[in-house]
């Protein structure tokens, strides 16, 4: 393996998902100023909006859209215009 091809931050970094207080370890450059105690250990903290364990497609809570029904009211809403 070729020595000196991975930048000097390169460093296990803790990911907290804001929406549901879920943090997990991986190794990153994410550059960070805040800092998070896991297990005894410190680590660099990166917040984050969404993550596997909130978002709808991995959870499977996504929300079904009534697309038929919106149709239907824009049409019942601009049928006065209609010559």
């Amino acid at each position: 393996m070729r020595k000196d091809i991975h930048p000097e931050n390169y460093r296990m970094v803790a990911f907290k998902d804001m929406s549901n207080e879920d943090v997990f370890l991986t190794k990153s450059t994410a550059e960070t100023k805040e800092t998070i105690e896991v297990d005894g250990v410190e680590y660099p903290l990166f917040k984050l909006e969404i993550s596997r364990t909130s978002h709808p497609f991995y959870t499977g809570k996504t929300k079904l859209v009534d697309s038929a029904g919106r149709i239907d009211k824009f049409k019942n809403k601009y049928k006065k215009f209609k010559k």
